[in-house]
């Protein structure tokens, strides 16, 4: 609530969180939406949601604060119809040629399919997916959308059944005779769903294009928009890869589609915060439709193809992270609790502390390892990790059995080590699993300028 001198104002204007508001101070005037009292928030100050989609904090010293009656309900009637942060009926009544290619629309949540209510300030997920679409009409000229939402869960939310679900999902859109599949979806964990689609796919022939938004689509900022049409682009193209479509750069230029097994989210705000990893994305996608190939290692549209789903995990595996001091008795709490596999992220090229150190973790793996895979990766996420150049390295994948984790990321590799245990149980064929690309998670070579600004942007 706000302090007792602002509810005051409020309260002598009848005023309510909500309501559009005009604040006048000095010779200026700001109007927007009165937003409710952050918790941190400065006691003489009011929260006004400005039509650009920002929020802004106005002292009311020598401030007046009316309510503005443009926008408002002008009577009881039509307040049913006005509810603060949701998208009018009128507005969702979309008309999708028919002619254009059939895409499916999976929404699971996210910001891409968020809104904020403004009597409260929280933000919420869509409850209509074609909520996303009213201020895109460009999508209605690319594509023949049908929409669902299987689920409405925020990213940090979704577990390993959530992705075994949009697999079979996709799967039954993709056989149903669709062109293609885009799924939205929170930013959080987005890699990890890309992942895990790109292993229980098998046989895949179309695209499937997973699209988030950093920025809500209220914002003035939102990336929403611009990722949603490439991500349409996409779904039509020849690439039957499973990727990401997201902002390629802090301007509005194009998007990178970029392989599900080699992504991640390198930035907590930034919308060109998806960065291929040790490869190049597989295209630019440009607002126009223009698609720039950038890797031509990828699988080409196959229409006659039936996807499967291979989906059997066994969801009891650790990620774990070696820093200095790191205790290794974490790993017999862990295999005491049930775990059937770790992926461990180990510094530079792959090492954790010997039996040198004070704590060694190559003891700890040794003595578990003839029953439970270790699959090491690197903490620097761009290289290889090598098993032969250092003596410690040594120690740990020859003596201690060890897994290398090639240039997988930590977060391919434990969701590939869920898949490989859902097969087999035996030490040798997961380490010969481990060690094979089946979804272009490894990269035969390293190259040169995979790290470098020209690798990851062109």
């Amino acid at each position: 609530m706000y302090s007792h001198e602002i509810q005051k104002i409020l309260d002598h204007g009848k005023i309510s969180v909500g309501d559009r508001i005009l604040v006048e101070k000095g010779s200026k005037s700001y109007e927007g939406l009165l937003m409710p009292k952050t918790s941190h928030g400065d006691e003489k100050t009011v929260l006004v949601k400005l039509d650009s989609g920002y929020n802004i904090g106005i002292d009311i010293t020598d401030a007046n604060i009316s309510r503005s009656h443009i926008r408002e309900p002008k009577d009881v009637a039509d307040e049913a119809k006005y509810e603060f942060g949701r998208t009018s009926k009128e507005l969702l009544e979309i008309a999708f040629d028919a002619n254009k290619p059939h895409v499916a629309l999976i929404s699971t949540g996210g910001t891409i399919a968020s809104r904020v209510d403004y009597r409260t300030g929280g933000v919420y997920a869509v409850e209509n997916p074609k909520e996303l679409l009213h201020n895109i009409p460009e999508l209605s000229h690319i594509v023949n959308l049908e929409m669902f939402s299987p689920m409405k869960k925020m990213s940090e939310d979704l577990d390993p059944e959530d992705w075994q679900h949009l697999a079979r999902e996709v799967a039954k859109e993709l056989n149903a005779g669709k062109k293609g599949v885009i799924i939205t979806h929170g930013t959080d964990t987005l890699h990890y769903t890309a992942a895990a689609l790109s292993f229980f796919l098998q046989n895949l022939h179309k695209p499937v294009v997973l699209v988030g938004a950093q920025r809500s689509s209220d914002r003035g900022s939102s990336d929403a928009g611009m990722n949603l049409i490439c991500a349409a682009h996409v779904a039509v193209s020849d690439i039957a890869e499973v990727g990401t479509c997201m902002h390629g750069s802090t301007s509005d230029d194009y998007c990178h589609f970029i392989r599900g097994t080699k992504v991640r989210k390198m930035h907590t705000t930034r919308r060109d915060a998806f960065r291929p990893i040790n490869e190049p994305a597989l295209a630019k996608i440009y607002h126009s439709g223009r698609v720039e190939i950038l890797n031509k290692n990828y699988r080409k549209r196959d229409d006659k193809k039936h996807v499967e789903v291979d989906a059997k995990i066994e969801p009891e595996v650790a990620l774990l992270k070696v820093y200095p001091g790191a205790d290794p008795k974490v790993i017999d709490f862990h295999v005491k609790n049930g775990v059937k596999g770790f992926v461990i992220e180990g510094t530079g090229m792959g090492h954790v502390p010997t039996d040198v150190a004070k704590k060694p973790w190559t003891l700890a793996i040794g003595k578990h390892a003839e029953t439970i895979p270790f699959v090491i990766t690197s903490q620097t996420i761009f290289g290889r990790v090598n098993p032969y150049v250092y003596t410690n390295l040594r120690k740990l994948f020859t003596e201690a059995k060890a897994i290398p984790g090639e240039d997988m990321t930590s977060e391919t590799a434990y969701v590939k080590l869920m898949w490989v245990l859902g097969k087999t149980k035996s030490m040798e064929k997961i380490r010969e699993m481990m060690l094979t690309s089946y979804a272009g998670e490894i990269t035969p070579r390293t190259q040169a300028d995979a790290f470098s600004a020209e690798g990851l942007n062109e």
